[in-house]
């Protein structure tokens, strides 16, 4: 399942820094990324490009890939914040696998970007959410939110966007996978100097406190939380 949302915001920068060698951002990405050759790599052959395309479908989880793009300097690195990576609701906030009731987890984020010359960097990325509920979930139907925001290199804020995310869960299924598109990514540039290695993309749930939390301490539920499991035949005596 597959949606397009569109980043309706600009973020606004005003940084100073020599470009660098264009690439595609993945997983946080950086220079050289796929899609983009490496300088002195000799050409690739019809059999390399085979092993990659593989590589990357295997790798991308089944994402469609983004275009690669060819920049006047690095793209900003897009990532997850861990404390918003996942998303594991309580009933009456007692962490127990029996009282889960739904969950999230961002599985995989694709990006690229594009500028060159005085052109703002213009970002997008697809977004893999695993959606799952557990034994309090009381509805085959839960809106999650979740959020993007663009920072500088000090970490300042400089735009921030929220997305809900509907989910229907089909009957006796209780784990989802959708991918969302984001695109319309926009940061300006105060001139030619200003690279995408200035700036980070971060993506999250909508958490609450005790969730941040949770997820801070390193704890985890799988999708299917406090289920019963089936009950191993009784030992021959």
């Amino acid at each position: 399942m597959r949606r397009l949302r569109q980043f309706l915001f600009v973020a606004t920068a005003a940084l100073s820094l020599a470009s660098a060698a264009p690439s595609l951002a993945q997983y946080g990405g950086g220079a050289n990324g796929p899609g983009t050759p490496q300088h002195g790599a000799p050409p690739s052959t019809d059999q390399d490009d085979a092993r990659k395309k593989k590589r990357d479908e295997e790798f991308g989880n089944g994402n469609a890939p983004l275009p690669a793009l060819k920049n006047a300097g690095p793209c900003p690195f897009v990532k997850v914040l861990y404390d918003a990576a996942r998303y594991v609701e309580f009933k009456d906030n007692v962490q127990a696998s029996a009282n889960v009731g739904y969950t999230g987890e961002i599985e995989n984020i694709t990006s690229a970007c594009e500028y060159k010359g005085l052109e703002p960097i213009k970002v997008q990325a697809q977004v893999l959410f695993e959606l799952g509920r557990g034994p309090q979930a009381t509805s085959n139907r839960k809106a999650y939110v979740y959020w993007v925001a663009v920072t500088d290199r000090n970490h300042a804020v400089l735009a921030k966007q929220s997305f809900e995310l509907p989910v229907v869960f089909p009957a006796n299924v209780d784990r989802v996978s959708v991918t969302e598109h984001v695109t319309g990514v926009t940061i300006p540039r105060a001139n030619a100097n200003v690279s995408g290695g200035n700036f980070e993309v971060l993506v999250g749930f909508q958490v609450t406190p005790e969730m941040a939390a949770f997820n801070h301490d390193g704890k985890r539920f799988r999708a299917n939380a406090g289920q019963t499991a089936p009950k191993a035949p009784p030992a021959k005596p």
